[in-house]
């Protein structure tokens, strides 16, 4: 059976409902499908010898992908939608997983986003057209149900008729059309889903319907509509320190000081312990909607795609902060073989409790309308227009408090401290304040800031294209010739808006020591303050750390703080806060819309205009296939910020252009070695435009001041050459065995230079508390490319005293085009059934795959996100009712960030400065900075059970055993702890 057969089968693109069933189509991934039956007659004598494979249950779906993989021209995996309704998998990234070469990215536990062979510029598609998100990649994969989908594609090798923009590969998400349904179809499922650590039960519920009508002489008609819907609620734990290199110290008390092993003579110290717990809700309605025609002669169909996606969520978080102090060592200290310093003491710390409130909306579109018309038997024309919209707002709220010790309205405020003792040992540290109502006595903790800002963004585009296939041009070597050109129209925009009630231009940071009362005096506001005490609340929250451990007590988990549910409220926060201050310099007078000033420095506004054509050739030499071709494509980006603002109130923006055009040839070949074993090779160019963030020159500002980052319109895209050579033999029923080795050189990377900006606003507005993190100047007013930060013997006094002399300014990293990489690695994968075994034993099947990445950025470190060793598996067993899936999924240690800001001055040299930029200098360290995270592996589980051909009951339950995850300094040392829920799954489906 040659490969060019199968392909032929699916080329015909006319609505074939039996092409759906080779494929293992439905109508929604967590409602088995009726098996549709085949009908042979309706293929050429050249397929008769093709198997056709009735989709159901694990085997079939898994067959069913195969026979996809082994079809295709280019180097491609897929999931069928079953696969993805029957893992214990709860949305499309966590299925994705599975893939060999796809690794995801979480968050709160929950996939979001996939790195395929270790990139993570990929592209997003839904039924072959571009998606709109938050940024350039599309739709997060955690926002498109998956219950909406037939199959999803992972092609890693393109061809040029697919859209670009994609590094390590495409995701295509494909969604049935009503034409493809062979009968009728009614389909829901009720899900409830339990988190561990919030206790909670989401409701999850998606419903399906589709049908199509011979309309006789007017043709066909078909009609399906989606509808689902999900409430969860969610908790992530997570316990983290600053790490910096010191100076070896005595730790033994016998005057001699004592070597730790670490580099430089330096030892590795943990300060700033950090317990953030933060728990986010997100309910997300969606809907889908198809429409579909087509004449008696089925020479031409036309479609209409309405899909919409609306979240509404919040993230309410708890922050405490240790602060400062001097380090002590105990009787009980030692260093560790990575050189960090274990069980001591820091005098003189101080506690910063944070409440945090984030509130997000966005409604997310992506409308098709289309047609195809045969207009002979061997050529055909396409033709689709559509339209992506994403329109997002972000609303943050913070009130944070501070130790004072109580006292009568006066000048001179004093900070209450205390000695924490570290106790290392199994787990996250064990830690204790001398004082033990460090956190909760309200005679120390007064109100400091309130904080509010909204985030809006608008990302819409406009995409019209037509495509061209000859089938037959007379040439018996050529088997099809494809054209065609695509125009977009991309508008992105971002503004934000902040609390400014103090004279339109002053936020209330700090003003605990700013607002003074009419004598002139500051009176801070303490927690049991008649109007503040009820909105007040101690927390200690169940189920902290139960997967990572503590070791023994530790004083950071019990905290009185201000209760975020309340923050919610911006309003009623705002209407406290201003009934605090009355009678206060800092009072506040009007609403809190009234009060909101928006940064025309963070404002951003692109037009991107992008226009394609291609030519793609399928070549057909009996046990040799091929396609090659080239897309030649043209960009024109504007990208602009606020120059100034006029009278009326009129922004008047500074527009910059950059215009750059590509040529992306691709070469796909296949090798028919045997009817059962394929040999693959492609070769392509490839480029993926950089994200809007890092397009527009608008300066982006924490709230702190103290960082912020900066982009540039005149960024080039990433551009890369890749090479890829696979060897699949498929045996048995269903069975395969598959290699592959790839290659992707990267010939324009971007990299984060770093400098210290100069801006007057950090004299009074800049938060030194983390002081170590504040960049120096030299000179007062004036930026400079060195990032300087203050020593540990000169500490805070000497931060604050340069602050006000003018000279301490904001660390703001800019990116900009570097030098080139690469990404090379090795897949492997296996795959079978054991129906060659008796009875029971037949039932069992497995799954599994490794993959190999070795990776290089121009600066000698390895790329974000890729594991040099990923593995994943499977083990099934099924029989006609009832069906047990256990997943494992691991990956090795990877570099997550770079210059990540607890971390930053801790590198493999040991210099304790913070210079990545420099090469000529003395203390430059291309590590320094780096953020590992550890090897974790995680085991899935999924169970169901068909009662009857109508309904069925399932199961599943995502991270078994609750593995928790660690993050690392470039010297080994652990900095970071995090945890999230355990979800559990139970529900039902019902098909009619």
């Amino acid at each position: 059976m040659k490969l060019n057969k199968i392909s032929a089968m699916f080329s015909a693109t006319k609505n074939k409902s039996t092409n759906i069933t080779i494929f293992g189509a439905t109508l929604t991934a967590l409602l088995s499908m009726p098996t549709f039956a085949a009908d042979a007659e309706t293929q050429n004598a050249e397929t008769d010898e093709i198997e056709v494979i009735a989709v159901k249950g694990i085997f079939g779906s898994l067959k069913a992908a195969n026979l996809l993989k082994r079809a295709d021209d280019r180097i491609v995996d897929a999931i069928v939608a079953e696969d993805i309704g029957k893992l214990p998998d709860n949305n499309i990234a966590e299925a994705l997983q599975r893939i060999t070469g796809v690794s995801i990215g979480t968050d709160f536990g929950v996939g979001e986003s996939v790195t395929i062979r270790g990139v993570s510029e990929n592209l997003i598609l839904l039924n072959g057209r571009s998606t709109a998100g938050a940024g350039r990649g599309g739709i997060g994969l955690d926002d498109f149900p998956s219950s909406f989908l037939k199959t999803v594609e992972v092609i890693k090798s393109p061809t040029p008729d697919m859209i670009e923009g994609a590094l390590g590969g495409t995701v295509n998400m494909q969604t049935i059309r009503p034409l493809e349904l062979s009968e009728p179809l009614v389909a829901i499922t009720l899900d409830g889903e339990y988190s561990d650590k919030t206790e909670n039960t989401a409701p999850n519920f998606s419903a399906g319907i589709g049908n199509n009508w011979d309309l006789g002489d007017a043709g066909t008609f078909g009609a399906s509509a989606n509808l689902a819907y999900l409430d969860r609620e969610l908790r992530r734990d997570e316990y983290f320190n600053k790490v910096d290199l010191l100076d070896n110290i005595d730790i033994d008390g016998d005057g001699v000081v004592d070597d730790s092993g670490g580099p430089n003579g330096k030892y590795l110290r943990r300060t700033q312990s950090t317990l953030e717990q933060k728990t986010e809700e997100r309910e997300r309605t969606a809907y889908g909607i198809s429409l579909q025609w087509e004449p008696v002669s089925a020479e031409a169909n036309i479609y209409l795609d309405l899909n919409a996606t609306k979240l509404d969520g919040g993230q309410s978080a708890y922050s405490i902060l240790d602060v400062g102090g001097d380090s002590v060592a105990r009787s009980d200290s030692y260093y560790d073989a990575n050189g960090q310093l274990h069980n001591y003491d820091l005098d003189g710390v101080l506690v910063i409790p944070k409440t945090w409130s984030d509130f997000t909306t966005s409604d997310t579109t992506s409308h098709a309308l289309g047609g195809e018309w045969f207009i002979t038997d061997n050529i055909e024309l396409s033709a689709e227009y559509s339209i992506s919209k994403s329109k997002e707002k972000q609303t943050a709220n913070e009130f944070n408090l501070r130790p004072i010790e109580r006292t009568d309205p006066t000048l001179d405020l004093v900070t209450h401290t205390s000695t924490g003792s570290s106790f290392t040992g199994s787990g996250i540290p064990g830690y204790t304040y001398a004082d033990s109502g460090m956190l909760t006595n309200p005679d120390n903790l007064v109100f400091r800031e309130f904080f509010h800002k909204t985030l809006e963004t608008d990302n819409e585009e406009q995409a019209l294209r037509f495509d061209f296939k000859i089938s037959d041009i007379g040439v018996d070597w050529v088997s099809a010739v494809k054209a065609g050109v695509r125009f977009t129209d991309r508008d992105y925009s971002a503004n934000r808006y902040d609390l400014k009630p103090i004279n339109g231009n002053t936020t209330l940071k700090d003003s605990y020591k700013k607002a003074t009362n009419a004598d002139g005096l500051y009176s801070p506001i303490w927690i049991d303050n008649p109007v503040l005490a009820d909105s007040m609340k101690i927390v200690n929250m169940s189920n902290s750390f139960d997967q990572t451990g503590v070791n023994g007590q530790n004083d950071l988990m019990t905290y009185n703080v201000y209760d975020a549910d309340l923050l919610q409220n911006t309003e009623a926060t705002y209407a406290l806060v201003q009934q605090m201050l009355q009678g206060t310099s800092y009072a506040m007078n009007g609403s809190l819309a009234d009060n909101m000033v928006e940064d025309n420095g963070a404002y951003k506004e692109i037009n991107e205009k992008t226009s394609a054509i291609y030519a793609q050739f399928h070549l057909d030499f009996d046990d040799l296939t091929a396609v090659f071709g080239g897309r030649y494509i043209q960009t024109e980006l504007e990208s602009s910020v606020v120059a100034s603002v006029d009278a009326n109130g009129n922004k008047i923006l500074d527009t910059g252009e950059n215009d750059y055009s590509d040529f992306l040839p691709s070469l796909n070949v296949t090798y028919t070695l045997t009817d059962e074993t394929l040999m693959r090779f492609a070769a392509a160019k490839v480029m993926r435009r950089a994200d809007f963030d890092e397009l527009s020159p608008a300066l982006s500002i924490d709230n702190s001041l103290v960082t912020g980052t900066q982009g540039s319109y005149q960024l080039e895209p990433y551009r890369v050459t890749q090479y890829d050579l696979s060897v699949e033999h498929y045996f048995g029923d269903g069975g395969i065995v598959s290699a592959a080795l790839f290659y992707k050189d990267v010939n324009s990377f971007t990299q984060t230079d770093s400098s210290c900006l100069a801006d007057p606003s950090t004299v009074d507005g800049q938060n030194t508390t983390e002081w170590g993190n504040v960049c120096l100047l030299d000179t007062a007013g004036q930026s400079q490319g060195d990032v300087n930060f203050a020593t540990e013997a000169q500490g805070l006094a000497y931060v604050d005293s340069e602050k006000a002399a003018g000279r301490t300014g904001i660390v703001v990293d800019t990116d900009v085009n570097g030098g080139s990489g690469e990404v090379k690695g090795v897949e492997l994968a296996y795959q079978q059934q054991f129906t060659f075994l008796p009875g029971f034993w037949s039932g069992f099947g497995v799954n599994a795959n490794y993959t190999y990445a070795d990776s290089e950025q121009p600066d000698g470190n390895p790329l974000l996100n890729i594991s040099e060793n990923t593995a994943n598996g499977q083990v099934y067993w099924e029989n006609d009712d009832l069906q047990f899936r256990l997943a494992y999924n691991w990956r090795d240690r990877y570099l997550y960030s770079q210059a990540e800001k607890r971390v930053q001055t801790v590198g493999a040299l040991g210099y304790n400065v913070f210079n990545q930029n420099d090469p000529s200098a003395d203390n430059f360290d291309a590590t320094v900075g780096n953020n590992y995270r550890e090897a974790r592996g995680q085991f899935d589980f999924s169970a169901s059970w068909d009662i009857n051909e109508h309904f069925t009951v399932v199961g599943n339950v995502v991270n078994l055993t609750g593995e928790p995850i660690e993050y690392t300094t470039e010297l080994d040392s652990v900095w970071k702890y995090s945890e999230s829920d355990r979800r559990y799954t139970v529900g039902v489906r019902a098909r009619f």
